[in-house]
């Protein structure tokens, strides 16, 4: 059925980050597919100097690489991709840029905020380029 499959993962909710590599072995698991699970990390703050927020940048994609690669597993077949910049649209460049079909995100109950401006899954539903599963 598909044949790249995105995790969107977000380190601070293990809980759907489990589900979400869960589902996504369960798909791939018949058809082959490609797992890729993506971790997005906010934008450095604009107070710190350009070699400060570089090197920032660069300790906090390593350890939510090694993070994520512990949680999935050493020998796992799921490759690690970190990126830096808002999720929503970071999932869905990366999705429209390596040709994936088919998100796999987790979603938390909405609260108020999120009714104002939205949540990371919301947004990658309304915007993807493929098909979205939404995990409660």
């Amino acid at each position: 059925m598909f044949t790249n499959i995105l995790v969107a993962v977000d380190p601070l909710h293990e809980a759907g980050q489990e589900r979400a590599l869960a589902t996504a072995r369960k798909l791939a698991h018949d058809t082959y597919a490609e797992i890729t699970a993506l971790t997005v990390l906010e934008p450095v703050p604009a107070h710190l100097s350009e070699s400060l927020a570089h090197e920032a940048k660069v300790e906090a994609a390593d350890k939510a690489a090694k993070a994520l690669r512990q949680q999935i597993g050493k020998g796992s077949e799921i490759r690690v991709i970190v990126r830096h910049g808002r999720a929503a649209h970071e999932i869905i460049q990366y999705a429209k840029e390596n040709g994936v079909d088919c998100i796999i995100v987790a979603s938390h109950r909405p609260g108020f905020s999120d009714y104002l401006i939205g949540s990371t899954a919301s947004r990658v539903v309304r915007h993807a380029p493929c098909s979205v599963i939404v995990l409660r």
